[in-house]
Formats: C-alpha cells, structure tokens, sequence
C-alpha cells in the first residue's frame, strides 16, 4: 500500500461547524429518551438529532452544522428546504391536507401525472397512478405487468435493492438486514446475474447473455411477466451496468412480451445527470417506478408507464388512502418547479467531475479503493484489502465514522458492506462539496494506515 510521506492533516473548519463532539450531549439525551419507546429495529447510521437543515447543511440538537452526503438517501435532491417546495406545502396546507384522491380527487394529484408523463422516457402515451414509497411502487408495478400479461414470474438480479414489503423483499438480494427472519416470501421471484464490471469482468453484451440464457433456460420468456431493474443498483453498492446491458434486456423484453421496469426510485428526478438513468443508453422502460426525489422529502411515489399496461387494472385495483397525498403532490410541484429551473440535471454532472477525479487520484495512492464508480450526484468507491479484491467492510466502517466524527454524513452500502456512497443535493455549492470531500479523502489516509 503506497501513502504520502506528509501525516494527513484534518481540513480546517470553513461553513460546517463543530461545537461538540458528535453525537453531543443534546443528542445523547435523546438517545436515551428513543431507547425507551423506538422499536430497536429502526437504526439510524449518525444519531446526531437534527432540529434544521437548509441547501446541503443539517444543524443537530448541540449546534453542530453537518455537510449532507446522503440527502436522506437521495430523497432531498433541491436540497433541504427549498423555497419552491416550502411554499407550495405552506400553500397547500392552508386549503386542505387529506381527502383522499379514491373518494373526492383534486388537481395536483392530476398535475404530478402529467409532469411524469412530460419527463419520464418515451414519446408514447403514458399513465401514473401515486403511492407513499418507492416499495409501493415497486410492488404495484409488478401487479400491473401480472395483471397486463396475464403471467406470473418476475426477473430479478443478484445484488438488487427494492424495498422491506414482503413481495419487495422478495426481490431484494441482500438477506441481513433486509430479509432475515421475515420469510417465507412471496413465490414466482426469480433471481439471475446482472452487470458488475469490477467484479465480473464482461462487458454488457456478454453480461445480458448470461442473464437471459438463465432466464430462458429456467423459467421460460413465455412465463415472465416483469423483468424489474436498477438501472445503477443502489443499495447494493451503486453498480452501474456495463454499457449494452439494459439496451439488451429491454430488447428481450420487447421480444418476448415482457413487461420491462425500472425502479429508478434512487436514480430519478436528475439524480444521475439525467432526468432518469434509463435514458442515458435510451432505454424507455414499459413502466418506471419513481419516489426520493420527487417531491423534495415528503412521502409521494409513482408508476408511471404505457398507457395500455395501467389501465389493464380494473377500477379499484390501485391506490391507497394516503397515495398522492395533497401536499405532498404540491410539494412535487415545487421539486419539479426547482429541478427545472436550476437545471438540476447539469449540476448533477459538474458534481461528478469534481468528484470522481479526487477519488481516483485517492485511489491510486492509497491501495485501498479498488472501484471508484457512479454517474452524476450518484457516486462510490468500493474498499477491498490491498492488492486484491477482497472486500473490506470493517474499513468502510471506519471510514464512514471518521466522517461523521468531523462533521459530514456520508453512507455505506454494497452487498459486502464495502462502499462509501455519496449522494449530495445537487444544489449543493462547490465550496461545501470541495470540503466535504476533503474530509473524505483526510478519513480515507488515516484509516487505511491502520
């Protein structure tokens, strides 16, 4: 392992601001207090207790100011508080907050569809129905493609991420935490390999054939009613497909009736550099599932997809008391509104330049990051033991603490528990990303000498 001959020395302090050590006292205390009536199942990765946020800052209960590298894991995209979203939730609060769109429907819940049939990929007539998360709308879609195919199996990948339902955790791969103990699970779930360049070394031709000849060979094409897919998975260690991988699966699909969807509840609304992830190889999924970034941290996701598939449901099929929620459609709203007029999309890719160059240049020196990856405001670098590829949890863990102790979140994922990934608003301003990365990079020298 090579480092420099210079001991690392810590960033000095510029607009995050530490007043304690963290957690402080204040968080502490209420620690205490959550031990006492939260169920021990909900974790937390920081418990530093929050009490404002604004742009890319989080001000905890000790006065300790925190640069955000998760954005609420890549829900807070315009950043905290936005003045477009504060002002259409103040609005919509003043008229009314439930009314439930199944029983006495209004004009957001309309206004949020068509903004999704405007944005979403493809030039086709597109539907929506809205739900609460991303789960929601993941599990719906699949009851969409049944219920338009007239099929049963459903196509997952290994290392995929869909949500903590009981058909959701399904098709998610990971099993600690996610699936442990909460079987048995929905059936006609079938898994195959996906795309890992670092890991699997084949390029996106060879790497769909693989999957598809699983497919075909285990299940049937004629049996499958939704291949359901991360276009960059997430959870399990923002993996992006090798180049022709999702072209050649939507083309399968396409081929062979299957209904192709894309879960871009992480990837969505400029998270990547673009409106959706699909697009960046064109690919226009059949249905696309959307949540996090829509509307700026409120509860509000979607389905969204050719017309003909939604409304293969029967009147009443879908829906939910609480799905498209008033203000947390005017909350969309104003996201969108923000999106747009801040060219979010753009600053999603002026962050990965600066970001992906220091993290390579990390790379290098240290040994100890064997894949630095990502596209936009979506980013990672995977930790492996020097020389090799074996994954290094336990660095990543210190990594990740050594962070948060000088005061800038960021979060781990990967099936190995080996990635630090970076989700930043992407409003983000270049002064508080360059310090918040020199933070990383400081956490980074010192932990891998150890």
């Amino acid at each position: 392992m090579t480092t420099t001959a210079a001991e690392p020395q810590a960033p000095a302090p510029q607009q995050r601001r530490l007043r304690t050590e963290i957690p402080g006292p204040a968080s502490r205390a209420l620690q205490e207090r959550r031990a006492n009536v939260v169920a021990a199942g909900v974790a937390s990765t920081l418990p530093a207790y929050i009490t404002s946020a604004s742009g890319g800052l989080l001000t905890d209960a000790d006065g300790n100011v925190l640069i955000d590298f998760g954005s609420g894991i890549a829900v807070t995209n315009v950043g905290h508080s936005a003045p477009a979203v504060v002002d259409h939730v103040r609005e919509q609060a003043g008229l009314f907050t439930h009314t439930c769109f199944m029983v006495t429907p209004y004009e957001g819940y309309v206004e949020v569809c068509e903004a999704l049939a405007e944005l979403t990929p493809g030039d086709h007539a597109k539907k929506s129905v809205l739900f609460n998360s991303g789960a929601e709308a993941v599990e719906n879609a699949v009851k969409i493609a049944r219920a338009a195919t007239g099929r049963q199996a459903v196509v997952v990948f290994d290392h995929a991420y869909h949500g903590r339902t009981n058909l959701t955790m399904a098709l998610t791969a990971k099993s600690v935490p996610y699936k442990h103990g909460f079987g048995p699970f929905a059936p006609e779930v079938y898994r195959v390999p996906g795309s890992y360049p670092f890991r699997d070394g084949l390029d996106g031709a060879e790497a769909a054939r693989v999957a598809i000849d699983r497919i075909e060979k285990q299940i049937g094409g004629d049996q499958v009613a939704a291949v359901v897919i991360e276009p960059i998975q997430g959870e399990g260690g923002f993996i992006e497909p090798a180049p022709g991988f999702l072209p050649a699966l939507s083309a399968w699909c396409s081929a062979n009736g299957v209904v192709f969807v894309a879960d871009e509840v992480q990837t969505g609304f400029c998270r990547t550099g673009d409106w959706f992830a699909s697009t960046r190889e064109n690919v226009v999924p059949d249905l696309i599932a959307t949540a996090k970034g829509i509307a700026g941290g409120l509860p509000l996701a979607a389905v969204t997809g050719r017309a003909e598939l939604l409304d293969a449901v029967a009147p009443g099929g879908l829906g939910g008391t609480y799905g498209g929620n008033p203000i947390a459609c005017a909350a969309a709203l104003g996201s969108i509104e923000t999106m747009r007029g801040a060219d979010l999309a753009t600053s999603a890719r002026r962050i990965q330049e600066r970001v992906l160059p220091r993290l390579r240049a990390l790379a290098s020196e240290t040994g100890v990051i064997g894949d630095v990856r990502g596209r936009g405001a979506m980013l990672a670098a995977e930790f492996v033991k020097p020389g090799g590829v074996e994954p290094d949890a336990d660095l990543t863990k210190r990594v990740a603490a050594a962070c948060h102790a000088l005061g800038v979140v960021v979060l781990t994922c990967g099936t190995y528990g080996n990635v630090v990934r970076l989700l930043p608003p992407l409003s983000l301003s270049d002064e508080l990303l360059d310090e918040g990365l020199s933070v990383l990079e400081y956490a980074i020298r010192v932990e891998a000498r150890k």
